[in-house]
């Protein structure tokens, strides 16, 4: 019997909980760079499946439910704990981080049935090992079916910021369609030298666009066709815990909505147009202003935008 397809955005990398701290304020919220990418997702209406790791503690199962409310396919079992990330948030609503961490990941098994037509992975998942090179393997193995979006997301108080650190990410940087970075990523990563003239190294490595975010003076899409500046909507900013996730999420849902995804639309992805890549990424930027206007990772849903 032929099993019917079912195409869908496979995001692998890390879930943990963010315990954000505001004055004496403390709460917990469901997060994770990848796994804030899966919800906001699917809260745009794709069907997503999200692999990663944590545990049955009482982390996992908050994790658990987040995700299950949420509607993602989760493959990946189980870690010995649950990761966390203590942020402590700023008068003006920035988060600064302080992980404890724990990223294995022995392979992705996905269902017979399933179909990834894009291949989200990111932050931690990408360059912490062990699972780092699972990670890699994964998505080059997927490469021949599907688009790649890789956003670099750097944590160099855990990570640092060396050559090792360096060569993990210019290796995903190979693999993918669709790279984003902050301004403050590649600052990190290429300290001699303007985020300008990183994107634009990044972009020769063969991607078909590098999208550079840069808080509230916006963000930078550098593409064959051009190079796009957007302006992002005026928002007043409780915290920006999930803000570039959001973007990335979103950024996907834009190009999925204009059949952009799958390696058979390579081709047409690189030719995009600089109004199409306005179009795209201002419509990221709506989403992730969203998700800075309340507290934790807690992006829209389709019917708020």
């Amino acid at each position: 019997m032929l099993l019917a397809m079912r195409d869908v955005a496979l995001v692998v990398g890390e879930s943990l909980i963010d315990v954000m701290v505001r004055g004496e304020e403390r709460q917990e919220y469901a997060g994770g760079s990848a796994a804030n990418v899966a919800v906001a997702l699917a809260r745009l209406g794709r069907p997503v499946v999200l692999a990663t790791r944590y545990a049955d503690d009482a982390h996992g199962r908050l994790l658990a439910e987040q995700h299950a409310a949420a509607g993602l396919t989760v493959i990946g079992g189980r870690s010995a704990r649950t990761s966390t990330a203590l942020a402590r948030i700023g008068a003006d609503g920035s988060a600064s981080y302080q992980f404890e961490i724990v990223w294995d990941l022995d392979g992705v098994e996905l269902s017979p049935d399933t179909r990834p037509v894009a291949v989200h992975a990111c932050s931690l998942g990408t360059v912490l090992q062990p699972g780092a090179d699972a990670v890699v393997s994964a998505v080059g193995a997927l490469r021949e079916s599907a688009m790649v979006s890789y956003d670099v997301n750097t944590r160099p108080s855990i990570t640092g910021t060396g050559p090792d650190v360096v060569a993990r990410v210019e290796a995903m940087v190979d693999l993918a369609d669709v790279v984003k970075a902050s301004d403050e990523d590649l600052t990190a990563l290429y300290p001699e030298r303007s985020w300008r003239d990183s994107a634009g190294a990044l972009l020769a490595r063969g991607p078909a666009a590098v999208v550079v975010t840069r808080g509230g003076e916006g963000a930078t899409v550098l593409a064959s066709s051009g190079v796009v500046d957007v302006a992002v909507p005026p928002v007043e900013v409780v915290d920006t815990i999930g803000a570039g996730d959001t973007f990335g999420a979103a950024t996907l849902h834009a190009l999925w909505s204009r059949d952009l995804l799958g390696a058979d639309r390579r081709p047409v992805l690189a030719a995009l147009s600089s109004d199409e890549w306005h179009e795209v990424v201002a419509y990221a930027a709506r989403a992730a202003a969203v998700t800075v206007s309340r507290p934790g990772a807690d992006p829209p849903y389709a019917h708020e935008l």
